[in-house]
Parts: structure tokens; C-alpha cells; sequence
């Protein structure tokens, strides 16, 4: 698929009403019921289909309130790569083996590997690895607006699960065996009383 912004017309750092706004005027603009007898209709279709997964994508990568959801991006509209739509691919149909499997493959170790992986260790529920790989996308290229806001994204969750059960700087709150232990003293207590 060819870059959902570009697709759309509008620039990457687009709000949801923009790109809204932009899906609507491209539908009444190309919908193929204005184009009923017309030799332009297949080519309309075919636009429309176009338009309507630049629009999917990019309503995936919100998170209903005009946020970001880390790793459900674009593509090229970020600077990523080929192979970093395959990841995105994956990633965003839930398959995160394959995603880290390309990623192994990945021809460089730059801020979009970072992001990508990043991605991937959040869709896993480690949020200590997400934050790392995330604030070293950051620090290799500060100006990507996608990078920022999945860093920021992730600064602002709660405790992370660590698949070692150690805790890091970033952890704060309590665990799942907190909360497993909190829930039996609940049930002994209750079943005491």
C-alpha cells in the first residue's frame, strides 16, 4: 500500500479531524457511484479502495482519543523502510513472531529498529524493554514525531511486565503476584468473617 498520508493528501502530523476531513472530501471526490457509466468507473474503484486503506491504517494507529498506538504506524510517511512495513505488517495483524523474525534480518540497527522492536516488546507487555528501544529511536532521530509520541506513550504507563520478574527504574506499583497475593489474603479474610 502506498503512504496513507500521502494517499489522503495531508501531512503526517495530521489530527484525527484532518484526516477525517480528508477521507470524506476524497470519498465524495472519487466514490465510484459518481462515476455510474463512465469508463473512469474501474479506475474510481479501484482509487476508492485505496483511499478507504489509507484511511483504516491510519484510524488503527489512533487510539480513539487522537493518540498514538505504538507499532500500529505507518510506513514510508515516517521515514521507515520496506522491510519496515513488513514489520509494521505483522505486527499490526498480531503476528509478533514474525515481526521479530524480520526483524532479526533487518539490515541495520537504526532508530526505526529500535521503534520497531519497541513495538513489538509493547504488544508483548514489556513496557521496561518498550520504553528503552523507544528512547533510542528518540535519540537517533528526535525529530521523528511517530518515535516521540510512542516514547511518551510508554513514559506514561504504568509498571512494566519484565519477562525476568526483575524490576527496573522505570517500574513502579505492584505486579501480578501483588495482585495474586492481595486477592488470597481478600479470600481468607473473607472467609474468616
Amino acid at each position: 500500500m502506498n503512504d496513507p498520508y500521502s494517499v489522503l493528501g495531508i501531512s503526517a502530523s495530521a489530527t484525527d479531524a484532518e484526516i477525517k476531513k480528508a477521507y470524506r472530501e476524497m470519498v465524495r471526490k472519487y466514490h465510484p457511484d459518481n462515476y455510474h457509466n463512465n469508463p473512469l468507473s474501474d479506475l474510481a474503484q479501484e482509487k476508492m479502495k485505496e483511499i478507504n486503506e489509507a484511511y483504516s491504517t491510519l484510524m488503527k494507529t489512533r487510539d480513539g482519543n487522537g493518540g498514538f498506538r505504538p507499532g500500529a504506524g505507518t510506513t514510508e510517511a515516517s521515514g521507515g523502510s520496506s522491510e519496515g512495513s513488513r514489520v509494521r505488517a505483522a505486527i499490526n495483524s498480531g503476528n509478533i513472531s514474525l515481526a521479530e523474525e524480520l526483524l532479526r534480518a533487518f539490515p541495520a540497527r537504526n532508530a526505526e529498529w529500535n521503534f520497531l522492536m519497541g513495538s513489538v516488546c509493547y504488544r508483548k507487555g514489556w513496557l521496561d524493554d518498550a520504553y528503552n528501544y523507544f528512547q533510542a529511536a528518540v535519540s537517533m532521530d528526535p525529530g521523528n514525531i511517530e518515535y516521540r509520541q510512542a516514547f511518551a506513550h510508554v513514559s506514561q504507563g504504568g509498571r512494566a511486565y519484565n519477562p525476568f520478574g526483575q524490576t527496573s527504574a522505570q517500574s513502579q506499583g505492584c505486579d501480578a503476584c501483588d495482585c495474586c497475593a492481595a486477592m488470597l489474603c481478600m479470600n481468607m479474610c473473607c472467609r474468616c468473617g
